[in-house]
């Protein structure tokens, strides 16, 4: 989730065409989470195979990241490791919140609320990691890269693109522009045609990039700014003070020369909250947050390798492990290797 700087970006709408021959470092959890949201039964409930388990991650992730090479596009998708301390309360909020999630989807069900109850799932999405390596192996199979972050991955795949190991960041959230990440992709996973919320109405969902240069010049901010702001707002490290958004903020940060200044700018209110540690309420540890946004723990990899997608693993796993239709893997799978085998294909490992 982290902090919504929707309203300071301006987005450029580019094309799958324009992302041909470049490599992304695509938010793994962001992307999966998006397709067990999304993929689901008419009356909200998870696809699942015969066992029980959850498919809609992995549904998602083949017939995506197809898409994608089919493309050019390069994927390298990176896996959250150890989460930092500071998630610790937002980790519990969110268990909560699908926990409640959870309890509404099932009296909307048991109401005949199909509407409600499809709604409330969206919401009551949990990736174990079993699905998390479940989603490797496939990745494995596919012969797309994949990395495994020490903590955030959001840090780890902005330090790849800072380090012109990759070209952007894809991920539906902010976080990666207060990691630094140069270029950021929104609605990569999300493209094509969907349905408005609680409207009986479609829209077309584009990929759009989001320059950091441009933000900093657009809202007269440098990094520090920046970081500044989602911390008054809040973030997934940090509640931030009650009533300030990110305009807000930004007016509260603009020019401002230290957080000592920051605070300074707080309405009296807001200063006077404070906790038992005499800190303000919704800024505790806001100088580990800071440090945390400015040197998080990285890989520091620049191995990245991609092979051809072996047919029969991915069957393996799809078909015989997880009850995938052969006939659609297979037909999905055999087109994009004989376009690539018609067109000289991206056999090298030069070529990436």
């Amino acid at each position: 989730m982290g902090c919504n700087l929707a309203d300071l970006t301006n987005p450029k709408q580019v094309s799958f065409s324009d992302l041909s021959s470049k490599v992304i470092a695509v938010d793994a959890y962001n992307t999966l989470y998006q397709f067990l949201s999304s993929i689901r039964q008419a009356d909200g409930t998870p696809l699942m195979d015969t066992k029980g388990r959850p498919t809609g991650h992995l549904t998602g992730l083949f017939y995506r990241s197809i898409k994608w090479l089919e493309a050019g596009i390069k994927p390298v998708f990176v896996f959250d490791g150890k989460p930092p301390e500071l998630k610790a309360k937002t980790l519990q909020e969110r268990k909560k919140r699908k926990e409640e999630a959870q309890e509404k989807m099932q009296q909307a069900l048991d109401e005949g609320d199909i509407e409600s109850a499809k709604r409330y799932a969206q919401a009551t999405s949990k990736l174990t990691p079993e699905m998390a390596q479940s989603a490797k192996n496939l990745l494995d199979a596919l012969g797309i890269a994949h990395i495994q972050a020490p903590s955030e991955g959001e840090a780890e795949a902005s330090d790849l693109v800072k380090r012109g190991v990759a070209w952007a960041v894809a991920s539906q959230d902010f976080d990666s522009l207060l990691f630094g990440t140069p270029q950021l992709l929104r609605n990569l996973s999300t493209t094509g045609r969907r349905k408005v919320p609680r409207k009986n109405e479609y829209m077309q969902i584009e990929p759009e990039l989001i320059t950091l240069q441009e933000v900093y010049s657009a809202n007269n901010v440098n990094n520090f700014q920046l970081i500044w702001l989602a911390i008054l707002s809040g973030t997934d490290f940090n509640s931030g003070v009650f009533g300030i958004g990110p305009k807000k903020a930004l007016k509260i940060v603009s020019g401002a020369k230290s957080f000592d200044d920051v605070i300074a700018r707080l309405p009296e209110s807001a200063r006077a909250k404070k906790d038992e540690n005499n800190e303000i309420i919704g800024l505790e540890s806001w100088q580990k947050i800071e440090e945390f946004f400015l040197k998080p723990p990285v890989s520091g990899t620049t191995k990245i390798s991609h092979s051809i997608p072996d047919e029969k693993k991915v069957a393996a796993i799809l078909c015989d492990e997880y009850d995938f239709s052969h006939e659609r893997v297979e037909r999905t799978l055999g087109a994009y290797l004989k376009a690539q085998k018609e067109n000289g294909g991206q056999t090298k490992l030069g070529d990436w």
